[in-house]
């Protein structure tokens, strides 16, 4: 079990620290997850037209069409961990603002699919990226007072891109007839151009991401593991001041004595660190497979099961991303106060409940309003508890030297999840229809309570440095600074 460090206050943590600069820069870098919540789920909404355009039917090319951008998810994960280190972090931010802006405009201008394939890789290759760096960037800039809230902004931009995404979708499309035919869909506005726009707006708040990547400062703790201490300083003086810069500068380089310049993927074998990283990968692949991704990618099926049509279906959508939203919120006022054991177990209890109820809503035979209300039940649950704290647990687990290939290895593993949920979930509603589904999902829920009841630590309120050393089992280190 991975020992549980105690919150407590520390008086290293910069009195007035430089709330604009820091603020922006973390605005600025989790400008990253709003793309990839836009990226991620801007297909389930053009799915309804896309699908007609390609002809594809069966089950296996529309769960390949869905879940292909998870395997470029994939790559891009490999490739953050195996350059982040090397590189740093910034550089690989921007060259995902590049790929972002790059693939949604191919993706919206294909006329084979495999070429709207190959482009969503693309695309879920900067998801990749983006998903690794952003939440990870944010961590290792953050005064620890404040690393979990400036981390959830990841998921509150991740949020805002899911919602955007929906609004898009559904004021692009045009009203659909009830009863419209395939071949009527088809030749609509929708079925030609409607989603070829879904996809291409992505690239406004690429660009800006771009830009704004270019005037953030790299991250100190990167600067500092590659031997640019000077450099880290100046950026933690601009952050907090001079004393808190020191202070800062003397932990990390404590942690990385004797330590390698850059690690390869071998390295997280090594005994204390491979049980840090194992409990990484497990949380990230777990949290896919709690079942709140088939809600997203696959929103027309649920509600199609429920009885609505597909104009209902995308207004269903925004009220949904409405949910999520506000509930993100409510986490960003709660991560550094309840801390973050606290709110993945009440997340994990709640949706198992919650899931249990939505499939007897469906076995039932239950439709319209009832459905729409345990649906945005489940959203806010995990939008409120495990969807931010597992981006902040990655963030903040792993020590300073891995912390690249380590990220990159659980994030790995998330993406592994989601692709193996995204694509097995066609097949799965088809065998055992939507009740039975949700009740599998309530049963992997309640394996996840129990796991991280054993295996969750408490991070709140300690330094990266600190948690490292708590969670390797090292002796506390002695401040060289009176």
């Amino acid at each position: 079990m991975i020992p549980s460090p105690s919150s407590n206050n520390h008086d290293r943590e910069p009195a007035a620290y430089n709330r604009v600069f820091v603020w922006t820069v973390c605005l600025v870098a989790a400008l990253g997850g709003l793309l990839f919540g836009y990226d991620w789920v801007v297909i389930s909404g053009a799915d309804i037209f896309y699908e007609r355009f390609f002809a594809l039917t069966s089950a296996t090319d529309i769960g390949w069409a869905k879940s292909c951008a998870l395997a470029g998810c994939l790559v891009g994960s490999l490739v953050a961990g195996v350059l982040s280190d090397k590189f740093g972090r910034k550089r690989l931010l921007i060259l995902s603002a590049v790929l972002f802006t790059v693939s949604s405009l191919a993706t919206g201008l294909a006329n084979t699919f495999p070429a709207f394939v190959a482009w969503r890789i693309v695309g879920g290759a900067a998801i990749g990226l983006a998903s690794n760096l952003s939440p990870m960037y944010i961590a290792e800039i953050a005064p620890a007072a404040i690393r979990g809230k400036l981390v959830s902004l990841n998921q509150l931009n991740i949020v805002i891109g899911i919602v955007l995404a929906q609004v898009v979708n559904w004021l692009v499309a045009q009203p659909v007839a009830a009863g419209a035919t395939a071949a009527e869909i088809l030749n609509s506005w929708n079925g030609q151009q409607g989603w070829r726009w879904m996809f291409c707006l992505t690239a406004a708040p690429s660009v800006l991401f771009l830009l704004g990547m270019v005037f953030v400062p790299e991250s100190p703790r990167w600067l500092i593991k590659n031997g640019q201490p000077q450099k880290a300083q100046a950026i933690l003086t601009r952050l907090g001041g001079a004393a808190f810069a020191a202070q800062s500068v003397a932990e990390v380089e404590a942690t990385l004595v004797n330590e390698i310049q850059h690690v390869n993927f071998r390295d997280l074998l090594e005994p204390g660190i491979r049980r840090i990283v194992g409990f990484g990968m497990l949380l990230a692949f777990i949290v896919q497979w709690c079942g709140i991704n088939v809600i997203f990618y696959y929103t027309k099926d649920v509600f199609a099961a429920a009885g609505y049509n597909i104009s209902g279906i995308l207004l269903n959508i925004i009220i949904v991303g409405a949910t999520n939203l506000v509930f993100t919120f409510v986490a960003l006022q709660t991560v550094d106060r309840l801390g973050r054991r606290w709110l993945t177990l009440t997340g994990w209890a709640g949706l198992t409940v919650i899931f249990i109820a939505m499939g007897c809503c469906f076995h039932a035979g239950v439709t319209g309003l009832p459905v729409v209300i345990v649906v945005m039940a489940a959203i806010g649950c995990y939008a409120a508890t495990i969807a931010p704290m597992c981006w902040v647990t990655l963030a903040e687990i792993f020590p300073n030297r891995i912390r690249g290939a380590a990220m990159a290895t659980a994030v790995l593993a998330l993406w592994m999840g989601n692709f193996t949920l995204t694509y097995a979930f066609p097949s799965m509603l088809a065998r055992f229809g939507a009740a039975g589904v949700f009740w599998i999902f309530a049963g992997l829920c309640a394996v996840g309570y129990l796991l991280m009841h054993a295996k969750l630590p408490e991070t709140k309120g300690k330094t990266l440095e600190e948690i490292e050393i708590q969670l390797m089992g090292l002796p506390p280190r002695k401040s060289n600074t009176p």
